[in-house]
């Protein structure tokens, strides 16, 4: 075990339930994480800030400043994973917690073996500013990019698509229409600006990129983004589902893709996504 996998995890709980703080402190303490409790927003940001945890789990409805606040905080200052818990699963919280900085969004009372497989798919996924825990999605996602036709169509090369961008020729592009994708360095490039996704806006936009014209069900982009294949065991509940779609609202507003009238992506009613054609609007 190298030294770097031998290092402690720090997990911050931000709970004013007593009883949850207690179930969540056993689920990451089982998982390996040492843990670090409080029972407020604005002591949990200073928490995040004090020991900087590799993953903290906010509670949405808390004594001072709400989790949603506690998240934005939290976020402009921390590349801690999110994993944000609430009773309620209305959509417009969902959209809320997302956009606020959360990566995962899950309903109370909650499974602590779902808990526990949500963070572990988590540690599975590039982190800002730091390299992944583990075998993630888009190290998958670079090399089935490499057999996609037009990566690098002929008389295109990276040379010339990072040139036209103002970037270094880093690893393989994949395109669509003027959208520019990089797996390695995770950069976006539209109509020639940089576009500044979230880690799961970018996954989500990778993965739909390198499948083109293939349907992605909410299904599927809900455990690809948790690393997992398609498999009928792994549960995928109407909550992953909205938030597939709240990620899916903020990603087009950043590339400023109208839904009505869909450059980049396009919304298959009843079923999923997928990338429009390559043909002019």
């Amino acid at each position: 075990m190298s030294e770097e996998s031998a290092a402690p995890k720090t997990a911050v709980i931000v709970e004013d339930d007593p009883d949850v703080r207690h179930l969540l402190a056993g689920v990451l303490e089982s998982a390996g994480f040492s843990t670090v409790s409080v029972d407020n927003g604005l002591d949990g940001v200073q928490a995040v800030l004090d020991h900087q945890p590799l993953i903290t789990t906010l509670d949405v409805t808390m004594p001072g400043i709400d989790g949603f606040e506690a998240a934005r905080r939290i976020r402009a200052q921390s590349d801690t994973y999110i994993v944000m818990l609430t009773a309620h699963d209305e959509e417009a919280d969902v959209v809320l917690g997302l956009s606020a900085g959360a990566d995962e969004y899950l309903n109370k009372p909650f499974r602590p073996r779902e808990l526990r497989a949500r963070i572990e798919a988590l540690l599975r996924r590039p982190r800002i500013g730091a390299a992944p825990v583990g075998p993630s999605l888009l190290g998958a996602m670079a090399e089935g990019a490499a057999r996609v036709v037009d990566v690098v169509p002929a008389g295109h090369g990276t040379d010339a698509v990072g040139a036209a961008a103002g970037h270094p020729a880093d690893g393989p592009w994949i395109r669509h229409r003027d959208l520019q994708l990089n797996p390695d360095t995770r950069i976006v490039i539209v109509e020639g600006r940089e576009v500044e996704l979230t880690r799961t806006e970018f996954d989500l936009l990778c993965a739909l990129m390198e499948t083109k014209r293939r349907v992605r069900s909410k299904t599927d982009l809900a455990l690809a983004l948790r690393g997992e294949s398609y498999v009928t065991s792994y549960y995928v509940g109407d909550a992953d589902k909205r938030a597939i779609e709240a990620h899916m609202t903020n990603l087009r507003r950043k590339l400023g893709d109208n839904p009505a009238q869909p450059r980049y992506i396009e919304t298959v009613r009843g079923v999923g996504y997928r990338l429009t054609s390559e043909a002019s609007a």
